[in-house]
């Protein structure tokens, strides 16, 4: 990667820095690394924060979804403030405010507490990750070596997703479930001293302010929203406890594109959308965030809930998903130079959507090689290949003064759509686990789990073919078309 990125160096940032494109990428990978790692690491983790902090299984779903919400809402914000102020500022003030998130959740005593820090996690995460691929983009030129760039930039932020189980599993088996928030704190500290030695700073500053109102009505929209679906479990959907915070999540997206319509510097310009890569590389993204971010949460759950994996266990079967994703990142680039964006990123949708499917056909006497590491890879292989034409759609279209905004829409789309993808498929899991108990089997059986989790990666592998659809029709089919 060195040698790769060493050549297509620009000039300017490497004489004002004294630092080589290679290790300005490679920061800037790292704080992306970072960033999603944080949104699976903790899977395996749940049984044992489970027992630890009383937490139900609503609770549950909120460690992943307050980091996911937070991180989603705050996403545009934190590439706005990135053009506006700096890159590098931003990638710095995001990376220590994600550390000293990461220490406050490592210590926590009750369930609220951990809640609260991985909501600030996502705060922290959402300011940086959308300087990461800026950064990226500043130091690389258009073309060829930018395209690689991206697929390394995607493959590390897919690894550090596809990462999470191993590392997890390793640090709650040697150590305890708090030592998967706890060693961001000195892996954060060294990026932090590296990137304020050696990251370049680069922004697009025009005087506007920021649209905080923006962000808070997205972002409490996006809440109300998921707390609304995960209120289904228990209440179902005609019940007041879901009705008024779906009906509000509603209002409060609807007034959020008010205020952008009308503002005069709106968190995100709608007229952005009228650019075709950019509103439909965003809608093909969330489609594909929305079934593709809980294969990982139902995985560790397949496996230590119904199969007695250890967290180790868990963490070391999902290991050749986590390979195939890089892979995937990786070998698209290569497909992309003759078979075009579009037509890669359909293919890799449709490889995930039979692994999906496949993975669906899971049970309680589950072998290991069918039921868990040929459906992953599958499904991994395919996500790598969808994520990064999608993610160079995305930016292709922007201005330079946009380039943070938009990677920040590319990352709130992915995020967004996997929050709430997650909300819904947690509840249709839930109900089908509960419907299974009420007609004989055990509540909160094997059985009963497996059909609930069986459904769940049904219904994703039937967001990924309408995704797949969606792409086809409406992407163009190379880099630079709007």
């Amino acid at each position: 990667m060195a040698r790769m990125l060493r050549a297509a160096a620009d000039p300017r940032i490497s004489r004002r820095t004294g630092a080589p494109t290679w290790l300005v990428v490679a920061l800037a990978c790292s704080g992306q690394f970072l960033v999603v790692l944080d949104v699976s690491v903790v899977n395996v983790a749940l049984p044992s924060m489970r027992a630890d902090l009383a937490l139900g299984g609503s609770g549950l779903q909120w460690v992943v979804n307050a980091y996911a919400i937070a991180f989603a809402g705050f996403m545009l914000l934190g590439g706005r403030a990135g053009d506006l102020y700096g890159r590098k500022r931003m990638f710095l003030v995001g990376l220590a405010l994600f550390t000293l998130a990461s220490l406050g959740g490592g210590l926590a005593r009750e369930g609220w507490e951990l809640l609260a820090a991985r909501a600030v996690q996502g705060l922290g995460a959402a300011v940086l990750a959308p300087s990461t691929l800026t950064i990226l983009t500043a130091a690389v030129p258009e073309g060829a070596a930018r395209a690689r760039a991206i697929a390394t930039w995607t493959a590390v932020g897919a690894g550090g997703g596809a990462a999470g189980g191993l590392v997890g599993g390793l640090l709650v088996d040697g150590l305890s479930w708090r030592w998967v928030l706890l060693i961001n704190v000195p892996v954060g500290a060294v990026v932090l001293l590296g990137a304020l030695r050696r990251l370049p700073e680069s922004r697009a500053g025009d005087g506007r302010r920021l649209d905080l109102p923006g962000a808070l009505l997205v972002t409490a929209g996006l809440g109300a929203l998921a707390y609304g679906i995960s209120q289904t479990e228990v209440a179902g959907w005609t019940a007041g406890a879901t009705l008024g915070p779906l009906v509000a999540g509603l209002v409060l997206i609807g007034v959020f594109l008010l205020v952008e319509a009308r503002t005069a510097a709106p968190l995100m310009p709608l007229g952005l959308l009228r650019l075709r890569s950019v509103a439909s590389a965003n809608v093909a993204m969330f489609l594909s965030g929305s079934a593709m971010f809980c294969m990982w949460f139902f995985m560790t759950l397949y496996a230590q809930n119904v199969l007695d994996y250890t967290p180790l266990e868990a963490g070391l079967a999902l290991v050749p998903s986590s390979l195939a994703v890089v892979a995937g990142s990786k070998l698209a680039p290569r497909l992309m130079r003759g078979a075009g964006e579009r037509n890669v990123a359909v293919l890799g949708t449709v490889v995930a959507a039979v692994g999906f499917g496949w993975q669906s056909t899971i049970s309680v006497e589950g072998a290991y090689l069918t039921a868990i590491m040929l459906p992953g890879i599958l499904m991994m292989l395919g996500a790598g290949l969808a994520m990064t034409p999608l993610a160079a759609l995305a930016t292709s279209g922007a201005e330079p003064g946009e380039a943070g905004l938009v990677s920040g829409l590319i990352n709130t789309s992915r995020i967004m759509g996997g929050s709430l993808g997650l909300a819904v498929m947690s509840t249709l899991a839930a109900a089908r686990t509960e419907g299974s108990a009420a007609v004989g089997a055990d509540a909160g059986g094997p059985v009963a789990l497996v059909e609930g989790y069986a459904l769940a990666f049904r219904a994703s592998a039937g967001v990924l073919v309408v995704g797949a659809v969606v792409m086809g029709v409406w992407l163009p089919r190379r880099v630079g078309v709007r």
